[in-house]
């Protein structure tokens, strides 16, 4: 078993520790002296003994109020914990029910469509149309005709109305 010698209160002490603990040690000793060190500063020279206990104890007096600091932290996670387990137990719960609903229901689309009266009507008025334009052509016709074997000015037939 190694042993170390630590300064503590401006003394040297030989402590056995584990092999490998010697940092730790050092570490912990560190943290007695700058205890032992604000008693120095503040009352001065005093037995060894009362020395180590004083620092001991503001140590303790630290350590405690990590720890409750700790266990507020803790608490305050615990409870954030709590508030995220419920929120994903209710959007698991939203999405289970959204699985398990039935599929909506199909929209129906209506397109406009042409009802066949309507094509049936263009065409026969699109026969009527080509009909009376044959027929002002081949008025025309033999009227162009007769004006030149006649020798009078051709006439130019009038634009039919549009509708």
């Amino acid at each position: 078993m190694p042993e170390v010698t630590i300064h503590i209160g401006g003394r040297d002490f030989v402590v056995s520790c584990q092999e490998g603990e010697q940092s730790f040690l050092h570490m912990a000793a560190g943290m007695l002296d700058e205890e032992a060190q604000v008693l120095s500063d503040q009352i001065g020279r005093m037995p060894e003994a009362r020395m180590l206990l004083m620092a001991g104890l503001m140590l303790a007096d630290k350590t405690a109020a990590v720890e409750d600091r700790i266990k507020e932290v803790e608490a305050a996670m615990e409870e954030k914990l709590v508030a995220k387990e419920a929120e994903l137990a209710e959007k698991i719960a939203e999405l289970e029910e959204l699985r398990s609903a039935p599929p909506p229901e199909p929209v129906q689309v209506e397109v406009p469509v042409v009802p066949p009266q309507v094509a049936d009507t263009l065409t026969a008025l699109a026969a009527q149309a080509e009909a009376l334009a044959s027929e002002i052509e081949a008025k025309a016709a033999p009227d162009e005709d007769d004006a030149a074997e006649e020798g009078a000015p051709e006439e130019t037939p009038e634009p039919a109305e549009e509708v």
